[in-house]
């Protein structure tokens, strides 16, 4: 999508005459979103700088210009482009991205990474002639018309106010691959710019080069299509097995079948932790792109996104790989089958409302089938663990029969996590009071479940199977706050536990891949850092927001940090419907920890911060408990701990310890 299109000559003079902003305001406005005041005084100043470029008379009157043109199937944009033919007639692109920054300082320990002031705080950003380049890249790998006429893309960066006399760290020697292929011209160098630009393009645009920019037909390139399969080749997280490879080769049938027919069609795969939606989610994904299929994976989650693309990018330094793997809240700007296949992985996290305020698109079920040929949901109903998520297969079906579409429903059932074994899982359910399983007084098998006493204790044994392979992690309810100052060092202890001088950090916001980072070690991993993805062994520090009392367990949502955005809106609905704010707050709580406590492939170590709810797993665990299910209970107002008061229930429990 282009927001703003047109000539040289014809920019310029609506530059002049007052209203290129106010077409800019109008179509972004009616075609994506509202605009910010930011962003009009951006485009206030930094297109005044390059109409003063392209007042150039070398750069012919009807060389092309396009503003804000958004690349398709992401919400990236690309600030300032430029058509036109050379001397011999070729075809040529030049992007530029625009900055303002007045100060920004390199970043040594990361690939093409720099810091800049934004949003009132230090950042850390990609280079700008990375971010050009990388935006080239994804046109180049994605666009057939591109990839064959063939068209020439250019990528440079333009930081009008940015003066190198004070600071020179952007064209330190670390950036000097990314500054040969893109360069950067600061203050002070827009002949520098003219003269690129008038390198590339001395002649008009004649053949609407900008037409296949926007509208050229979506297709993987061929150096994609032949490296993705053999990233996963070796990578034993990402062979099939069993009932995996059956039900992948069914969603690839059907997948086909919708493409070769032209019919939109919904595919429905159930499964529990553990079962690997996620690794038939990405062999699904390598395979569509290898055969030349336009697929994206997509989860409303960041952190398996950014886990398995950073996984897939080992040896290959190529941005069309991050842009496989999007985000479910960029569906709602996507017009009709715009994408052939999307694969929407945990899709119980999918939400109704997308944007920064979520008040953006009417429901992400609906926007995606809408905007995908075919598109496969992968769900578990049981880990639902914020008050946003709305992913159901009852929506599934709902969206899917008001847009005709096709649909198939399968199951993944064999259990590859936990040392596959379901007992533990169905103990799980029947301890958290989920669900009435058979498993009330036990589990078989070798499962590696542990109670710890002292939480130092359960981090020492966490850090020593860490040492192995960086495949065991520490996790916490989200029960304590995650302050804006400190975190980007674990040498700010958030999660503290006095009683046992025990600290550490939560996983920190200057990285987005925590599950594979070599020291998160010395972090913990919450909900949303976890969710999707797996380890060998996991400790979870069970907080104060569940606890036993009374022989029942208790959800207290008042224990959960201010921080926590995942139950944003309950006291609305307890308001409302207190019946209905009572099984949600239960539900997201118990969610959170089931699915916190089945991470570990090969083990799971708990300390509870309430000693009876420990004494209560003990029990359990040791087949001492006569487990009754009871209905949910939980509190809604600050009230005394029960076990302040005499608790015969939790007197009995301390005997039946003292006896094993």
């Amino acid at each position: 999508m282009i927001i703003y299109s047109s000539t040289k000559q014809s920019f310029i003079n609506d530059f002049e005459q007052g209203v290129l902003v106010k077409k800019l305001h109008q179509t972004l406005t009616e075609k994506y979103r509202r605009v910010g005041e930011s962003e009009i005084h951006s485009w206030q100043t930094s297109l005044s700088y390059m109409a003063n470029v392209m007042r150039d008379l070398a750069i012919p009157d009807l060389a092309g210009v396009a503003i804000e043109y958004i690349v398709p199937n992401t919400q990236k944009r690309v600030d300032f482009i430029i058509t036109g033919l050379d001397q011999n007639n070729k075809e040529h692109v030049i992007i530029v991205e625009l900055k303002q920054w007045g100060e920004a300082f390199k970043v040594e320990d990361k690939d093409n990474i720099v810091s800049t002031y934004l949003s009132g705080g230090l950042r850390e950003v990609t280079h700008p002639s990375y971010q050009a380049w990388s935006y080239c890249s994804l046109i180049e790998n994605f666009n057939e018309d591109v990839q064959t006429r063939p068209i020439e893309l250019h990528p440079c960066a333009f930081l009008h106010n940015f003066d190198e006399s004070i600071s020179t760290e952007l064209r330190d020697p670390i950036y000097s691959a990314i500054l040969d292929i893109s360069p950067m011209f600061t203050l002070g160098q827009m002949n520098n710019l003219r003269n690129f630009i008038k390198t590339y393009i001395p002649k008009p645009d004649t053949t609407n080069i900008m037409e296949s920019i926007e509208h050229g037909r979506l297709r993987p390139s061929k150096a994609l299509q032949d490296s993705i399969l053999s990233m996963l080749k070796g990578n034993k997280e990402f062979v099939l097995i069993d009932d995996q490879k059956v039900e992948f080769e069914r969603i690839k049938k059907a997948a086909l079948d919708a493409i070769k027919n032209n019919q939109k069609t919904v595919y429905i795969v159930r499964g529990g932790p553990g079962t690997g939606k996620s690794v038939v989610a990405i062999n699904l994904l390598a395979e569509c792109i290898h055969n030349g299929y336009m697929a994206q994976y997509i989860t409303s989650n960041a952190a398996p996104r950014n886990v398995y693309s950073t996984i897939l990018q080992k040896g290959f330094k190529k941005t069309e790989i991050k842009a496989l793997f999007q985000s479910s809240g960029t569906f709602h700007t996507r017009s009709k089958n715009a994408l052939q296949i999307a694969i929407v992985d945990e899709a119980h996290r999918l939400r109704e409302k997308s944007g920064m305020y979520q008040n953006e698109g009417e429901d992400q079920i609906k926007e995606i089938i809408n905007a995908s040929l075919f598109s496969v949901f992968f769900i578990d109903r049981n880990q639902r663990v914020t008050f946003k998520d709305a992913g159901t297969i009852d929506k599934i079906l709902k969206f899917s029969t008001e847009q005709k579409a096709l649909v198939y429903e399968g199951a993944l059932e064999s259990q590859f996590r936990c040392n596959g074994s379901d007992g533990y899982l169905a103990w799980l359910d029947n301890v958290l009071q989920i669900a009435e399983t058979a498993n009330y007084d036990g589990f078989e098998g070798d499962y590696d479940f542990r109670i710890f006493d002292d939480p130092n204790a359960m981090y020492a044994a966490i850090k020593a199977k860490n040492e192995i392979n960086n495949k065991s992690r520490v996790l916490a309810g989200y029960c304590w706050d995650w302050p804006k100052e400190g975190r980007t060092t674990s040498l700010v202890k958030d999660i503290q536990i006095p009683e046992h001088n025990f600290g550490i950090s939560w996983n920190l916001g200057n990285s987005t891949t925590y599950a594979i980072d070599p020291d998160s070690i010395n972090e913990a991993g919450c909900i949303h850092t976890t969710q999707g993805l797996e380890f060998e062994y996991v400790g979870v520090i069970i907080g104060d927001d569940l606890r036993y009392e009374n022989g029942k367990l208790i959800v207290d949502i008042n224990k959960r940090a201010k921080t926590d955005q995942s139950i944003k809106g309950i006291k609305k609905i307890l308001k409302e419907n207190p019946e209905e704010g009572h099984r949600i707050a239960n539900e997201i709580v118990k969610n959170t920890y089931r699915t916190l406590m089945t991470r570990g492939q090969k083990g799971c170590y708990i300390y509870c911060t309430n000693k009876d709810l420990a004494n209560y797993f003990k029990l359990a665990y040791n087949h001492q408990l006569n487990y009754t299910y009871n209905e949910p209970q939980v509190v809604l107002a600050t009230q005394p701990m029960a076990a302040d008061k005499p608790n015969s229930n939790i007197d009995e429990l301390h005997s039946k310890l003292h006896k094993l």
